[in-house]
């Protein structure tokens, strides 16, 4: 929140100061920014022409007294932090506090997405005039009990434990905030358990599948490349579908004689900049170099008749598994680690930001060779 001195021309020709609590802003239904401020007026009042000396003195000390009375007001603002709290603050609405925090994330671009969309339920499970005055330990079990019994994603199924997950976090980090910031008194937070993260399945396709794939002709030749170059690489669909020539890096021969291939990128999901090096196949995939600012796999876009291709190529290939283009980020990650890489190596090429995330990939690996260790038909043993 902002604090601010203002002033407003009357009728009278008169001015009247004002303090403006600038709460940030949200969008409307229809799209349009609405800003969110509340108003304190100071009944205080300045000559807008002075033209005596009377007239600027009393400018002078009208202007001093609302100077104090507004460092007051933010010196009231930052008591919150220490429970000192006044309470005015803890009339602000929910769901104003939230959407302000979520438009604090776009600026920063700090998982704004899943902030969004937690915002749905956020609003079906709050009534409009709920303040954080009404927050206690019952209203956040009851929207944990909310997204596990009644909320349903827009096909009406039953959210997954990992949305649920994802949800009931963002309307923790938004209490915690309000708490740092001294509109909760208490962290209600700290007393209500949430949501285990639920490991979700990653159809991945085996080097012999993959190599199924690349011997068989795809309707779609430029979604055959751009599926096979992200299953050598591991680069995300939405990376690969923006990747320009510039990006692309022919960086001559090492001291082996083994050619030096990188892509610089910006990763769309994360913002982070990617430094990868990339096989002599995978660059044989990109083709022919073109102008800096094209685009390389011109002519992908993600359509449900792109998607369908996909099926059906991989239809045609014998491969049964109902595979996506996300499928080839999987496939790169488990064979790495099947064939020798370590887990902190493919960490960093996925550009994971947690290794936690890059382990559901060795516990994949963990189950094939459990698997392995029956693949050996069981022997008819006589008595030893």
């Amino acid at each position: 929140m902002k604090v601010h001195l203002r002033k407003k021309k009357l009728k009278s020709g008169m001015s009247s100061l004002y303090i403006e609590y600038y709460k940030g802003h949200r969008l409307t239904s229809e799209g349009k920014t609405k800003h969110l401020r509340d108003f304190e007026y100071l009944e205080l009042y300045l000559t807008t022409d002075p033209k005596t000396d009377a007239e600027i003195k009393k400018n002078k000390e009208t202007l001093e007294l609302a100077e104090k009375i507004l460092t007051i007001r933010k010196a009231d603002l930052y008591q919150g932090k220490y429970n000192l709290k006044n309470d005015t603050k803890g009339k602000v609405g929910l769901l104003d506090f939230y959407v302000q925090k979520k438009e604090e994330r776009y600026q920063t671009k700090g998982n704004y997405d899943n902030w969004d969309a937690a915002q749905k339920h956020i609003e079906a499970y709050c009534p409009s005039h709920i303040t954080l005055n009404d927050v206690d330990v019952d209203f956040i079990k009851g929207f944990k009990k909310y997204l596990d019994t009644v909320a349903v994603t827009k096909s009406n199924k039953n959210l997954s434990q990992n949305t649920k997950h994802t949800c009931f976090n963002k309307f923790k980090a938004c209490l915690n905030a309000a708490f740092e910031e001294g509109y909760l008194k208490e962290n209600y937070m700290k007393k209500v358990k949430g949501f285990a993260m639920g490991e979700s399945t990653r159809e991945y396709l085996t080097s012999e599948e993959l190599q199924k794939l690349a011997d068989t002709p795809c309707k779609l030749p430029i979604l055959k490349r751009a599926f096979l170059f992200s299953a050598l690489t591991g680069i995300r669909w939405s990376d690969v579908n923006k990747l320009i020539w510039s990006e692309v890096r022919d960086e001559g021969i090492d001291n082996t004689g083994v050619p030096i291939y990188r892509i610089v990128f910006q990763q769309k999901k994360t913002d982070g900049v990617e430094y990868l090096y990339i096989s002599q196949q995978a660059r044989e995939l990109l083709g022919e170099r073109k102008e800096p600012k094209d685009r390389v796999f011109k002519g992908l876009r993600y359509s449900a008749h792109m998607n369908m291709q996909l099926l059906r190529w991989c239809m045609f290939a014998g491969i049964n598994k109902h595979i996506t283009f996300h499928s080839a980020r999987h496939t790169n990650a488990v064979l790495l680690l099947e064939n020798g890489a370590d887990i902190y190596t493919v960490s960093k090429r996925l550009g994971h930001r947690e290794i936690r995330t890059t382990e559901i990939y060795a516990k994949i690996i963990d189950k094939k060779m459990k698997e392995a260790a029956y693949l050996i038909p069981r022997l008819n043993i006589d008595e030893l």
